[in-house]
């Protein structure tokens, strides 16, 4: 707190306006030399770090060292659109990498301090993974831009809006997902108890739902174990060099799932694209498998190169395997 009044003051600039190769500007104190000014461009936008994986960094190649932690990060109209916060180095000064926390984010948890005294985080209870060309392809879907979700922790905010595993996030709150990152960046920043709009994209079209936020704690979700079952009868190895039997009944108890085939023995590019024997094949492609019959359908209609999209499941939870028909 300064006790004085009157004081100038920086107009804060707009996060999405900032384009990557605009120059900026950060001033700071970096080994205690007061006033100092570098320059540089943006690199990227919307950085994610190991440790911080919340926060959208600005990357820029704008000189950072010990001493401009937490001085502004300018651009060419004298706005203030980051703090600056981290470099990457092997030695200790700077490396030609530094990170700034964008202007927006750090003015979130001002606003928040200020009504509440605590920063709270949103969440809707999902694991995700980023799309891939070959899975994009598989599914029907012209842009990598989305996240696919992996799990659904029962009945958490997710569950409750109808979001299933399988599914790919297009959009959030009318606002079109990138990338996995992005999206847990963006359901973060959320306030707990906001109802916002989902799209998603399943069995080859997409679908508008409602999800209400909940709360973010830092907590790991409980993981369901793979119950051991009987043999059923056995799918001759198709081409993707998969042998699959129906679904033990107390497996699929354990999993939580209603259908599927259930992976006996495993080769060539399955084996190679990590399907592993005891995976329970959900999908092929944007073709629910509820059980042998319908997963040796949708192996039929898989056309020779092209990519292949399984939905696995397995007592981690589930994900999306892409390969490529060898024949």
């Amino acid at each position: 707190k300064i006790d004085a009044r009157d004081l100038p003051t920086v107009n804060t600039g707009r996060i999405q306006d900032l384009q990557v190769g605009e120059w900026v500007l950060a001033i700071g104190s970096p080994f205690g030399f007061e006033n100092t000014v570098t320059a540089g461009v943006v690199s990227a936008k919307g950085r994610s770090l190991p440790d911080d994986s919340a926060v959208p960094f600005i990357q820029t190649d704008v000189a950072v060292n010990p001493g401009n932690s937490g001085g502004p990060l300018f651009n060419l109209k004298g706005e203030v659109i980051g703090i600056n916060s981290q470099i990457f180095s092997r030695t200790g000064s700077f490396a030609g990498i530094s990170f700034a926390i964008p202007i927006d984010y750090a003015n979130n948890v001002i606003e928040q301090l200020r009504k509440s005294g605590k920063v709270t985080r949103g969440r809707i209870g999902v694991s995700i993974q980023n799309l891939t060309k070959d899975l994009a392809d598989s599914l029907g879907l012209s842009r990598t831009d989305g996240a696919v979700v992996g799990t659904v922790e029962d009945d958490s905010p997710a569950a409750k809006a109808g979001i299933e595993p399988g599914d790919v996030v297009l959009k959030l709150d009318g606002r079109t997902i990138e990338s996995s990152s992005d999206l847990s960046r963006a359901v973060r920043a959320m306030r707990p108890g906001q109802k916002v709009a989902v799209t998603v994209w399943r069995s080859g079209k997409p679908r508008e739902l409602t999800v209400t936020v909940g709360e973010f704690k830092d907590e790991e979700a409980t993981r369901t174990a793979r119950a051991s079952g009987g043999k059923a009868e056995k799918a001759k190895p198709g081409k993707l060099g998969l042998a699959v039997a129906e679904v033990p009944a107390d497996q699929k108890k354990a999993l939580k799932i209603a259908g599927g085939v259930l992976v006996e023995a495993v080769d060539g590019a399955a084996l190679a694209a990590g399907v592993q024997p005891g995976d329970v094949i959900l999908r092929v492609n944007n073709t629910d498998v509820k059980d042998l019959k319908a997963f040796e359908a949708a192996m039929a209609r898989i056309e020779a190169k092209r990519p292949v999209a399984l939905l696995v499941r397995d007592e981690r939870g589930t994900r999306f395997v892409t390969l490529r028909s060898e024949e």
